[in-house]
């Protein structure tokens, strides 16, 4: 039985871009269990798809339009590459 995956990763807040540490952990088919912020500063916003982070300083209407904006283009990305096949 193959064991999850632990991998430190770079993201920038999905308000401000200001980089941040996460400690996240992985399936073996690469579906993400769990993730913390490991950076002072910052914080986890909940997803179930992939580690995301905004700054403690941001309001949380500041971080619900940043995450509204980053579902929107993914969906955006979704239609292009289906448009591409």
């Amino acid at each position: 039985m193959s064991e999850n995956k632990t991998v430190v990763e770079v993201h920038g807040c999905i308000v401000c871009a200001r980089i941040f540490n996460i400690l996240a952990v992985y399936t073996p088919g690469g579906k993400l269990v769990d993730c913390t912020v490991s950076s002072p500063g910052g914080h986890r916003v909940p997803d179930e798809q992939r580690p995301l982070v905004a700054c403690d300083t941001h309001t949380a209407g500041e971080i619900e339009a940043a995450y509204n904006r980053w579902k929107s283009r993914k969906v955006e990305e979704l239609g292009d590459e289906k448009d591409a096949e």
